[in-house]
């Protein structure tokens, strides 16, 4: 709400500026500066729609409401498998990295820049109603970085928590994923916002609770991390999100760990 109103404020303001230019200029008919000078204006409406967008719609229902509502049912002996999580699942479909397990009943219901709570929101919406075998969940870099808002690793914790025991409750295979490293090989560090002991603290509890609960535990971090702790270079363009080859690394140790869900009994 606080983001809305700063927000409003702001295009208030700005509004008022280029009306005030747009009448100095009818009174000198000096050559125009407003498109320059008001050069803001556009950027601050834009950050104001996307942020009412999130304020009526706080976990993004309607992302994937059209294309669920087109789910068939699972074919009989169907492995269907839905992914959840953030934009690094959110972009593994984009063609421009090789396509998502092609041939594969697999599902991806990832939405960029969401955190846990966002997740626990639609998680029947984008999971439990599409019946899969298998859910594989990566979250908690967004959580970290406090993408809505400060949230600490217990209330983290308590999300993934929540996320495997609906699917668990409605006999869904739960696949949990490690959080990826991140680095500063990029224009942005993402060490700030992220910082690697937060990550690896994470992951622990991650571990511990799958192993606890009788979970598979998806771990990505020996994969793709170099010799300083950080996301290796050649993964990623940006520090945080795979490139091609970071989601190469991913995709045979994601299906690995699909397999093995799949090769467990259910349990209530």
């Amino acid at each position: 709400m606080k983001t809305v109103f700063k927000l409003s404020a702001r295009l208030a303001v700005m509004l008022a500026m280029c009306a005030n230019g747009v009448l100095a200029q009818a009174q000198t008919q000096a050559p125009s500066k407003l498109a320059g000078d008001c050069a803001e204006l556009t950027e601050a409406k834009a950050r104001l729609e996307t942020a009412e967008k999130r304020l009526n719609d706080w976990p993004n229902l309607a992302r994937y409401r059209d294309a669920n509502s087109t789910v068939a049912a699972p074919a009989k002996n169907e492995q269907r498998v839905v992914f959840m999580g953030d934009s690094i699942t959110d972009m593994w479909a984009q063609p421009r990295f090789g396509g998502f397990f092609p041939g594969k009943p697999y599902i991806d219901r990832g939405i960029s820049g969401q955190t846990t709570p966002q997740m626990v929101l639609r998680f029947r919406a984008d999971v439990i109603a599409l019946e899969p075998k298998v859910v594989v969940i990566l979250a908690g870099t967004n959580d970290i970085a406090g993408n809505t808002g400060p949230i600490t690793l217990e209330e983290t914790e308590g999300n993934l928590a929540s996320m495997a025991e609906l699917a668990r409750a409605n006999g869904i295979r739960v696949v949990l994923s490690s959080v990826l490293p991140v680095s500063n090989y990029g224009h942005v560090d993402m060490r700030i916002k992220r910082p690697p002991e937060k990550i690896l603290e994470l992951n622990a509890w991650i571990k511990k609770y799958a192993a606890e609960k009788g979970h598979v535990y998806l771990d990505y971090f020996p994969a793709t991390v170099d010799d300083q702790g950080l996301l290796k270079r050649e993964l990623s363009e940006d520090g945080l999100h795979p490139n091609s080859a970071g989601y190469a690394v991913m995709a045979p140790l994601a299906e690995k760990a699909i397999q093995a869900a799949l090769a467990r009994k259910e349990s209530k």
